[in-house]
């Protein structure tokens, strides 16, 4: 039996809120590690104790095995949570805690190394008799014998990083031409954030459901399995929305794939919370996919529909306590759905976002919980993943859960930079979701290109209303001495205003006219009517769900129920043309410059690869918009850079077979 009365959460973020929320119920002391990027973050204000382990970069902090543990000894710490991510799933880190004393609260070094390499996972549970997708994990990693394997196995194949998860270093290949391109990328992916290139192979199935199932299992060998979560809405392998239990499975299929899962964990001697990971094909066929020897950033939805606390469950097999719970005291009550607010716009292909959050209000709906790490007036660094919050919500049934959910998300307000509130909005509203019908090819097959909502005229006349009242408002400040009835009056007929407003690169044109009462707003061939109503606006007769807008200089931001949306008023200047012009090729986001594909005087053809940009843990590649020759390169490989920066200039030219 463990004793310890302090706990150091080894994380960042929401997940380390929500350790030390429970840790600090339970009477244990919490100890938060922070970088200068996190300085004002939640976390390091919440715990009792707050220590610096770097400037930003996760090399040198968060994933510093030294510093964690010289963090844990200053506090005198007992124990560490790692959280998900980061190290939590590093048998170094869970064997250095263990040389230094500390009660490292997850699973054994040894099981930990074992399910950590997709590889060596898979031939053991193969060995256990749990069934597999079909696919190679043999040592040889020469690109001829992975060609080879690809050939034999059958297209379309799935290349996965031998040493990870969480969709990097993951590639689908549909056809062999591919299949050399594909395992490069999937090499330097997995590389970059797990120090092996090592890859396995495996068939790609036809729109299967990605369902996992929680396991537990204590000191004395005993393992139940808490139901299963279905995690197919996907994109690039990242999961976006999860519910349990999932609509796709029954009592019978339930009490098959727990039985596999807990002869998983048996099979290794498992202690402390996992998940082992399914693939569900369309005939009912599951096969194992992965074990994460961790807890998963979707656990909330199974601590709604259990009742149970992970996180507390955790603690108390670290100290040696049995789990008090056998498989028959396990019930699944009402239905329970989340999804992952990301920093990123998916509007401009989900680009991650950084910079400061200018305003956030979670929403506080009956049967909604809200996992957050985030406030004003924070920054969101391009150093970590782009997680800022999850929203879960529980319902008798799983329509309830989903309308909550819809509700909780149209009351959800975040104002600094963009976010994926509106596309998590389309995906639940989706029929298809709303039949339970998804598969993991739900956002490739609906949502190819991101969210594509251009703003409507009637939201254009609410964003002109806006600006035009807070116009209003700063003249009448300015007008001291005149009486408030002669405010905008005229004796040359209707005032008129002219805006314009800029969003995503597209440049709208309004005139506003006042009228007795109300605005008359034009915009292209249509009129709209707006009039205040109780400090809220309706138009055109119907009132405006507005919940919150900000207007912040020449830039207005504005959130209601359906889309949250910014929009920045273009005024005449003479001023230098805008980076990005013909020929300059831009940072599309904050990020880190890993890679320089071209050098001057190099001929590129039109979407020739020109860099690679690395933010919040996955790569993105510049393309060139047009053929060209290279006149110049602004950055170097290494280097950070911002969203518009510019990275390197292209001479249009035509290229002979471009």
């Amino acid at each position: 039996m463990s004793s310890f009365d302090t706990i150091l959460v080894a994380n960042r973020g929401e997940i380390a809120l929500r350790v030390m929320r429970t840790a600090r119920a339970m009477g244990l002391a919490c100890v938060a590690v922070y970088t200068d990027a996190d300085a004002a973050s939640p976390h390091a204000a919440f715990a009792d104790a707050s220590i610096r382990i770097g400037e930003g970069p996760v090399a040198d902090s968060y994933l510093s095995i030294d510093k964690i543990i010289a963090a844990a000894r200053e506090a005198g710490a007992g124990a560490v949570h790692p959280g998900y991510g980061f190290l939590s799933e590093n048998a170094e880190f869970a064997r250095a805690c263990a040389a230094a004393g500390l009660v490292f609260i997850g699973p054994s070094a040894e099981a930990i190394a074992l399910m950590g390499n997709k590889a060596a996972a898979k031939c053991k549970m193969i060995a256990a008799g749990v069934p597999c997708i079909p696919g190679n994990e043999g040592a040889d990693q020469a690109v001829d014998v992975l060609a080879a394997e690809a050939d034999r196995i059958g297209f379309p194949v799935m290349i996965k990083a031998a040493a990870g998860g969480g969709g990097k270093g993951m590639r689908l290949v549909q056809r062999p031409a591919d299949f050399s391109a594909a395992l490069q990328l999937a090499r330097s992916e997995a590389l970059a954030a797990f120090g092996s290139d090592e890859v396995i192979l495996e068939k790609a199935l036809t729109r299967p459901r990605h369902v996992e199932v929680q396991v537990f299992g204590d000191a004395d060998g005993t393992v139940i399995h808490l139901g299963e979560r279905d995690c197919s809405i996907q994109r690039r392998h990242q999961k976006v929305v999860e519910e349990a239990p999932s609509p796709a499975v029954d009592a019978a299929l339930r009490a098959r794939m727990g039985a596999a899962a807990v002869k998983a964990a048996q099979a290794i001697g498992y202690q402390g919370a996992g998940t082992v990971e399914f693939l569900l094909d369309q005939d009912g066929v599951f096969y194992f996919l992965e074990m994460n020897t961790r807890l998963q950033v979707e656990h909330p939805v199974t601590e709604m529909v259990t009742g149970l606390d992970l996180v507390e469950m955790q603690i108390r097999v670290a100290r040696g306590e049995p789990l008090g719970l056998a498989q028959d005291d396990v019930r699944l009550e009402g239905h329970a759905i989340e999804v992952r607010l990301y920093a990123e716009d998916a509007e401009q292909g989900f680009l991650p976002q950084a910079g400061r959050i200018a305003e956030w209000q979670p929403p506080s709906n009956a049967g909604i919980r809200v996992d957050d790490g985030i406030a004003a007036g924070q920054e969101v660094s391009a150093f970590y993943d782009p997680l800022l919050a999850k929203l879960i919500a529980h319902g008798r049934t799983r329509e309830e859960a989903r309308q909550r959910l819809v509700a909780a998300l149209q009351d959800c307000v975040l104002f600094g930079l963009a976010c994926n509130r509106d596309f998590l909005l389309e995906v639940l509203l989706h029929p298809e979701f709303a039949a339970a019908d998804a598969a993991t090819d739900f956002i490739a097959r609906h949502f190819p290109n991101g969210l594509e909502a251009p703003l409507a005229s009637r939201e254009m006349a609410v964003a002109a209303a806006l600006i035009h009242r807070a116009e209003q408002q700063r003249c009448a400040a300015a007008a001291g001495g005149v009486a408030p009835e002669l405010l905008g009056w005229s004796g040359q007929g209707i005032l008129r205003s002219f805006l314009r407003l800029e969003r995503n690169g597209e440049t709208c044109s309004l005139q506003v006219c006042e009228e007795p009462g109300q605005l008359r707003v034009t915009c292209g061939e249509r009129q709209h009517s707006v009039a205040e109503e109780g400090g809220g606006l309706r138009v055109d007769g119907v009132r405006a769900d507005l919940k919150s807008w900000r207007l912040a200089g020449d830039t207005l931001q504005v959130a209601a129920a359906a889309r949250i949306f910014t929009l920045t008023r273009q005024r005449a200047s003479a001023g230098a043309a805008p980076a990005g012009q013909a020929g300059q090729v831009v940072a599309p986001m904050h990020g880190v410059l890993k890679e320089v594909c071209v050098a001057e005087g190099d001929r590129v053809a039109a979407g020739s690869r020109l860099a690679v940009v690395e933010a919040m843990k996955m790569q993105h590649e510049v393309r060139a918009g047009a053929a060209g020759i290279v006149a110049s390169v602004a950055v170097r490989p290494g280097v950070q850079v911002q969203a518009g920066q510019l990275l390197l200039e292209v001479s249009p030219q035509e290229i002979d077979g471009a």
